[in-house]
């Protein structure tokens, strides 16, 4: 294992870990959004992410693996249904359609990705003490 390979695995956390904070910023920014360009309202978003082996160079198949941000998806939880007649976008019924956001979800959603992209951030600073600790000893 090479310190460099450290880096790339904590980079690739940093990058999953801010999709993830953006994911959750515009859910929670959308959260009352009843009305889209598509049509209708808001509907969350989910991050997958998968783990992919770090392809090491000296092994065949590295112990670490890179994180990658599979895909961003549409949630398939029901919206939220509100009578508010007076509303715009209520229906013949009077009920409006609210976006499936739970805003406690996505504000958990946005400490548990903060506090990941710090401990990448923390690896990769780290690795880098390491790297020029190890650099000083060999001159």
């Amino acid at each position: 294992m090479r310190l460099l390979d450290v880096s790339k695995v904590a980079a690739s956390g940093l990058f999953a870990q801010r999709t993830r904070l953006n994911v959750a910023a515009t859910n929670i920014a959308n959260a009352q959004v009843t009305r889209t360009l598509e049509g209708g309202p808001y509907k969350a978003k989910n991050v997958v992410l998968k783990a992919i082996p770090l392809n090491s160079k000296d092994s065949k198949e590295s112990p670490l693996r890179l994180v990658k941000v599979e895909k961003i998806e549409d949630s398939k939880a029901p919206f939220k249904e509100v009578y508010d007649p007076g509303h715009p976008d209520a229906d013949e019924r009077g009920i409006v359609k609210y976006p499936n956001v739970d805003v406690i979800t996505e504000m958990v959603e946005l400490l548990s990705a903060g506090r990941a992209y710090e401990a990448n951030l923390s690896v990769l600073s780290t690795s880098k003490s390491m790297t020029q600790r190890t650099l000083e000893l060999l001159k």
